[in-house]
């Protein structure tokens, strides 16, 4: 797992086939970046499934009530089965552009 802070959002890209190991980084390092507006980067790990993502619904729900953003990069994923929960695109740059949708919408109330 590689953890990318700039000033706008942090960006985790978990690589490899080793979720379980990347996860418990994950939350070893959530307390330093859980006030961040955060993207998931899923995008070169192989054969990830609806459970892996799964995993994360309750930091997504967080965020959500913090006012900050959480999104999940994944491209071999039928979006349709996903919980609505979770913000999930297929490349980095729907990402930021959901981050930026998130930001405008927080500006007007929403």
């Amino acid at each position: 797992m590689e953890i990318k802070k700039t000033k706008d959002y942090s960006h985790i890209k978990f690589s490899k086939n080793d979720l379980e190991n990347s996860l418990t980084a994950f939350k070893n390092s959530y307390p330093e970046i859980e006030s961040d507006h955060i993207v998931v980067d899923f995008s070169d790990k192989i054969n990830t499934t609806i459970e892996d993502l799964l995993l994360f619904l309750d930091v997504s729900t967080k965020h959500r009530k913090n006012g900050t953003s959480f999104v999940i990069v994944c491209n071999d994923i039928d979006i349709d089965e996903v919980p609505d929960e979770i913000n999930i695109v297929p490349t980095f740059t729907e990402a930021l552009d959901i981050l930026e949708m998130d930001a405008i919408e927080r500006d007007l109330g929403f």
